[in-house]
């Protein structure tokens, strides 16, 4: 669908928390793009999606490599139908309908942030996600670290390394996802302040 793209909704080295800035020179790597205020992204969403699609304003996740825009779509009447086809078959509509259009916002926002965009549709308790990126992530671990992996394989749990580190990094996600959540709006809060601060001169 979009060419240039396109976590599940937190990816592990992407972060979607932000600039870390701690101790040991961790952080935003160089090549990384500059942060973005989601509210300006939000805003400038709202004005530019039509506003026909959505029952109100989408679900926005921004991290280093992707924005992600999950809209609600109204539950359509499915009289004596089975109500979960018909959320289904109302989001595949939506995806085919919608889809230059969605591949032009893409593009534009692309071209504004430096992150390529993820589409996604929820009605009801149905929800797709339409494509999103899977970015590789380079990390060097310790033994015991290693051995974690290796048992989640060994175990069958998962077939690889790389598949045990998704696997650990969503079970985390999920249970951690209160404190994950206020890390975020910490770090959007410093990202804010940061962007008010004294701009450097050319």
């Amino acid at each position: 669908m979009l060419g240039h793209r396109s976590p599940d909704q937190f990816p592990f080295a992407g972060g979607g928390l932000g600039a870390g800035r701690g101790r040991g020179g961790r952080g935003r790597g160089s090549e990384a793009p500059p942060p973005i205020d989601r509210t300006e992204v939000a805003g400038w969403l709202a004005g530019r999606l039509p506003d026909g699609w959505f029952t109100g304003p989408v679900e926005l996740t921004v991290d280093r490599d992707e924005i992600t825009v999950v809209g609600t779509l109204p539950e359509p009447e499915a009289g004596e139908g089975d109500a979960d086809s018909a959320r289904i078959g109302r989001i595949e509509r939506f995806r085919e309908e919608t889809r230059s259009e969605r591949m032009a916002v893409a593009d534009a926002a692309q071209q504004r942030y430096g992150r390529s965009v993820a589409w996604g549709a929820a009605c009801g308790g149905t929800r797709q996600l339409f494509t999103h990126a899977s970015v590789p992530v380079m990390t060097r671990l310790r033994q015991p670290e290693r051995l974690v992996l290796d048992t989640l394989v060994d175990a069958g749990v998962a077939r690889s390394r790389s598949e045990a580190l998704v696997w650990a990094v969503r079970l985390v996600g999920r249970n951690a996802d209160a404190w994950l959540s206020e890390l975020r709006v910490a770090m959007t809060a410093v990202e804010e302040v940061r962007a008010r601060g004294p701009q450097q001169e050319d």
